[in-house]
């Protein structure tokens, strides 16, 4: 029982050590001790901060390079719209060059296949011409071998002439 009942000799020395040991620890322990929590706690509540300015950092990235990520497709359609519109426009190109390149070989092959013709009905023209007259000739030399037929051409021929 004599714990439960301390006597005043015990009770004294353990004051007194309890005293000196506070002294002790308040005069060279206390202060570095806390002086240590309080940098710990500056140290820490400065990462919170600078972690804190990370996230805020990162959050303005990340929108800034969602930004340049829409700018870059903006830029990207633009930059197809530009190349299926030039494309268009060269394929249309095309088929007008092309249409009137063969439209000249039309009119050209026109005019060769006019040329061709109006030259082989002069050939034609030509050929029958000398035909009759080579026809005619022999006609005539035929029917014209004696006098008496020759006499009376002529004078066909000029009773037809005056009554035109």
């Amino acid at each position: 029982m004599e714990l439960v009942t301390p006597e005043f000799g015990l009770l004294f020395w353990q004051v007194l050590t309890f005293l000196t040991v506070l002294f002790v620890l308040s005069r060279f322990a206390w202060k570095p001790i806390m002086s240590g929590l309080k940098e710990r706690e500056e140290s820490i509540e400065n990462a919170l901060a600078e972690a804190k300015k990370a996230r805020e950092e990162i959050a303005g990235l990340k929108a800034d390079n969602e930004n340049l990520l829409a700018e870059a497709r903006k830029e990207r359609d633009k930059m197809l719209q530009e190349a299926q519109h030039v494309a268009s426009t060269m394929i249309q190109e095309a088929k007008d060059k092309a249409g009137k390149e063969s439209q000249a070989m039309i009119n050209a092959a026109k005019a060769e296949i006019d040329l061709s013709k109006d030259a082989a009905l002069a050939e034609l023209k030509n050929y029958l011409a000398s035909t009759s007259l080579v026809i005619a000739e022999k006609v005539i030399r035929k029917n014209l071998s004696d006098d008496a037929s020759q006499q009376a051409l002529v004078k066909e021929i000029l009773s037809k002439t005056s009554s035109n």
